[in-house]
C-alpha cells in the first residue's frame, strides 16, 4: 500500500509544467464542444478566458481567420510562454495573448464579438466580477461560451471520499469537501443567474458527460492528471495524521467495487453554455 504521507509531500514538490499535456483528455472533450457552439464570421474580436496551452484559442484564431482578432487571457506564466511559440512557430497575426486575470481584461467597451472559455471560468477568483467585465467588453448581441464541469463531477469518488470520513468520524470535514466541490464546480442554476445579472440573456444549456476508465482504485491514484491536478487538493482535505488512515481506506473500497464491476470509472458531466449579452 502506498504511504500517502509521504504522496502529499511529493506532490507539492511536483513541477506540474513538467508533467502538462498539450492537448489533454481533459480539455479536449469541452473543448470539441465549445468549438462546435461558437458562431463565427468575418471580421471578429474575440476574447478567450483562460486560454492554457492554446486549446481552443489557436484552433478558433485558425478557423475565423485573418480578418478576426482572438485575444487571449490567463495568468500562469509558463502556459503564456509555451502558448506564445506556439503562436509565432505557427506564424498566425491574428492572436494576442494577455498575461493577466479576467477580472480586469484591458480591452475597451462593447468592444468583442465573443467571448469563449473552455472550462475557464470555474478556476477565477471572482466569477461575478469576470462575467461583469465580460459584459463591460462585449458588444450588445455578442456571445458568450463556455463549457464548465459539473458538480457531479467525479461523484464516484468523492461519495466513498464522504462515506469513509464519516465512518472514520471525521464527518465535520464533509462540509470543507462539499465546499471544495462547489467552489471549482458552480451548478448550472447559479451560473446563469451570474450571466442574467451581469447582462447576459442564456440561450443554450446542452449537458453532457465523458468517462474516466481505469481497471482499479489503484490505477486512478496512479494516473498522472489525478496526481498532478486533483491529489494535492484532496489530500489537504484531511489532517496529517490521519491521511494514511483514510485514503487507504478509499483505495480498498474503489479496489473492492471494481474487483466486483470489473473496473473503477470516474463520471466527468459538463455542460456547454452559451449566451447573448442583451
Amino acid at each position: 500500500m502506498r504511504d500517502f504521507s509521504v504522496l502529499k509531500n511529493t506532490l507539492n514538490e511536483t513541477d506540474p509544467l513538467s508533467m502538462a499535456d498539450e492537448l489533454s483528455f481533459w480539455s479536449a472533450p469541452f473543448g470539441l464542444k465549445l468549438l462546435d457552439v461558437i458562431r463565427i464570421k468575418p471580421g471578429m474580436n474575440v476574447l478567450d478566458i483562460g486560454f492554457g496551452f492554446g486549446f481552443p484559442l489557436i484552433e478558433a484564431a485558425v478557423r475565423l481567420g485573418k480578418s478576426s482578432k482572438i485575444y487571449g487571457i490567463d495568468p500562469w506564466e509558463d502556459a503564456f510562454r509555451i502558448t506564445q511559440n506556439k503562436i509565432q512557430t505557427l506564424g498566425l497575426e491574428n492572436i494576442e495573448l494577455i498575461l493577466g486575470v479576467a477580472e480586469n481584461v484591458p480591452l475597451p467597451e462593447a468592444y468583442v464579438d465573443l467571448i469563449m472559455s473552455n472550462n475557464g471560468i470555474n478556476n477565477v477568483q471572482d466569477l461575478s466580477k469576470v462575467l461583469s467585465e465580460c459584459s463591460r467588453i462585449a458588444k450588445p448581441g455578442a456571445q458568450f461560451a463556455a463549457t464548465v464541469n459539473l458538480p457531479e463531477t467525479m461523484i464516484e469518488f468523492y461519495s466513498i471520499f464522504m462515506d469513509v470520513l464519516s465512518d472514520f468520524h471525521l464527518g465535520g470535514l464533509i462540509p470543507e469537501v462539499k465546499e471544495h466541490i462547489h467552489k471549482k464546480r458552480l451548478p448550472v442554476e447559479e451560473i446563469e443567474e451570474l450571466l442574467v445579472n451581469n447582462g447576459f440573456e442564456l440561450s443554450e444549456a446542452k449537458t453532457e458527460s465523458f468517462t474516466y476508465r481505469f481497471t482499479d482504485g489503484t490505477a486512478m491514484f496512479e494516473y498522472p492528471f489525478i496526481r498532478n491536478n486533483f491529489m494535492n487538493h484532496w489530500l489537504s482535505l484531511v489532517p496529517d495524521d490521519r491521511v494514511q488512515d483514510v485514503f487507504c481506506e478509499i483505495e480498498n473500497r474503489m479496489n473492492l467495487i471494481s474487483s466486483n464491476k470489473g473496473e473503477w470509472s470516474l463520471t466527468v458531466p459538463f455542460v456547454t453554455l452559451s449566451a447573448v449579452k442583451k
